[in-house]
């Protein structure tokens, strides 16, 4: 019998992942199409809101123009694709939903992209990558170290010979627009297969991280039993799967920042030959950007892999096992029902539930039980007294109130009419240093408006003089305030607010 039965299956099998699936259906020239005007190597997620924006404006611009599009709505198609894993949500730094191509996606525009431009055929490149990497990899596979010797001494001999002929002053042979042509479309194919190879890494450990909350959720084994598995799959995390293994034999080299760093100087340096004069500026710009798209790979597989970790330390640290009662099960069971119900529920599905559980018939229920400590007599309080400070007395309280009218009022009365004084301010510096108290020039405020005596003037007309003010513990301070003057009548009125109408 032959194969073809074990063939049909493989051909089977490699049809039903979601990456052949996507470019099998009716509809992939138009999914395609939106994901490569959506997602960028510069833009790797979009708002969830602002896709299914983008989409409804799609589908409007193609309706437009009479070409066949799907019925239904931005919104409706981003949840089908994300459950036909070619989208991925998650919640983003802003505690927003945002949607990223997965590896099947990726995988799918790389396939698209390499059938519609032209691809790098047999060339001196490609053979000469390909020499080189077998004639590594031989090197490394070999253990006669006789041989890894004279491999050695035959590399270190043509390279000894290229640099005396150099020194020599031999010719340098600059390579051709041709030959730079066809070495840059095959690091291009190389470049281009890097999103989807770093997002199968993420989707693994994602899966990892899935599996592990599902076991705490279920409770089904001990907590320690799960930690002892996260901690042997941490450890082989980059061995388990071929993703993984991939991963793990390239970051040794991402880690070092003056491999990548030469490698930038290396992708100037090919800009700087004239074929580039060529390529579009997208072209160099992508180019370019090798760099950063290695180095946010990795920090996304990392940051996928941080998650992984406080997800474990948070449900530790949270975890009582003291509380582990009837009430924490059964939330847990429904936590669990609930995950299952969301792998099947529409986006609109609804359950009902009751908010609050049914009362209990209790004819009472004791709030508190006794405390004889709750009956007994405070201490009494100790006598203190023999400490307390002198108390102040009233004059030295008065000196810390507010002003004293009634002597101000006495005081402006004599000031005006015994001694003729000019101002209020006048009168105010001519009395004791007891009545001179910085708050007393706002009693002086106060009296002056009682009698009427304030002009309101513009504040560049203003006149003002100077009241020399002495605080109680002696200190003096000087307030330039408005000037004020007492007409008689004034004057008569402050004597009647202190002595009635008919002091004379």
């Amino acid at each position: 019998m032959s194969d073809i039965a074990g063939e049909l299956a493989r051909v089977r099998e490699a049809f039903d992942r979601p990456t052949l699936r996507l470019l099998d259906r009716k509809w992939a020239p138009f999914v395609l199409a939106v994901f490569k005007a959506s997602f960028s190597r510069d833009r790797r997620s979009v708002q969830a809101d602002r896709l299914h924006t983008q989409v409804d404006a799609y589908l409007a611009d193609l309706r437009s123009i009479g070409s066949e599009v799907p019925g239904k709505n931005g919104r409706a198609l981003c949840v089908q694709w994300m459950n036909d894993q070619w989208l991925y949500r998650e919640t983003g730094e802003d505690d927003e939903e945002q949607y990223s191509l997965t590896s099947h996606a990726l995988e799918a525009l790389l396939l698209v992209d390499g059938l519609s431009r032209d691809r790098a055929l047999i060339s001196e490149s490609r053979l000469t990558t390909i020499v080189d990497t077998v004639r590594h990899r031989a090197t490394q596979a070999n253990p006669d170290r006789d041989e890894r010797i004279r491999r050695l001494d035959l590399e270190i001999a043509e390279k000894a010979a290229e640099r005396d002929r150099l020194a020599a002053g031999g010719e340098i042979a600059a390579a051709s627009n041709d030959q730079m042509h066809e070495g840059y479309a095959n690091l291009i194919d190389l470049i281009t297969q890097l999103p989807s190879d770093f997002k199968r890494v993420e989707e693994s450990v994602a899966g990892m991280h899935r599996q592990i909350v599902n076991d705490f959720r279920a409770e089904e084994r001990p907590i320690s039993e799960v930690l002892d598995e996260y901690l042997s799959k941490t450890d082989a995390l980059m061995s388990s799967t071929a993703e993984g293994r991939a991963f793990e034999g390239a970051f040794v080299l991402l880690r070092n920042d003056d491999l990548l760093s030469e490698l930038k100087n290396d992708l100037e340096s090919i800009l700087l030959h004239p074929f580039a004069l060529e390529l579009s500026a997208a072209d160099r710009r992508s180019f370019m950007g090798t760099v950063s798209l290695i180095r946010k790979g990795v920090d996304d597989v990392l940051t996928q892999r941080n998650g992984l970790t406080t997800t474990l330390r948070e449900h530790i640290v949270n975890h009582d096992v003291v509380k582990d009662r009837e009430l924490e099960r059964l939330l847990r069971e429904i936590n669990k029902e609930l995950a299952v119900w969301m792998q099947t529920a529409g986006p609109r599905s609804t359950v009902t539930a009751e908010l609050m559980p049914g009362t209990l018939e209790l004819e009472h229920l004791r709030e508190r039980f006794y405390d004889p400590g709750a009956h007994k007599a405070p201490p009494p309080l100790e006598d203190v007294s023999a400490f307390a400070p002198e108390p102040p007395s009233l004059d030295a309280m008065r000196t810390q109130g507010g002003p004293l009218l009634e002597e101000l009022r006495d005081a402006m009365v004599t000031a005006f009419t015994d001694r003729g004084a000019a101002s209020v301010g006048d009168a105010f510096n001519s009395l004791e240093p007891a009545m001179r108290r910085p708050v007393e020039i706002l009693g002086l405020m106060q009296i002056a408006t009682q009698v009427d005596a304030v002009r309101h003037t513009d504040a560049a007309d203003a006149l003002t003089e100077d009241f020399e003010t002495v605080r109680p513990d002696g200190t003096r301070r000087t307030f330039r305030v408005p000037r004020i003057t007492l007409t008689d009548d004034a004057t008569a009125a402050l004597a009647a607010l202190n002595y009635g109408p008919d002091h004379d």
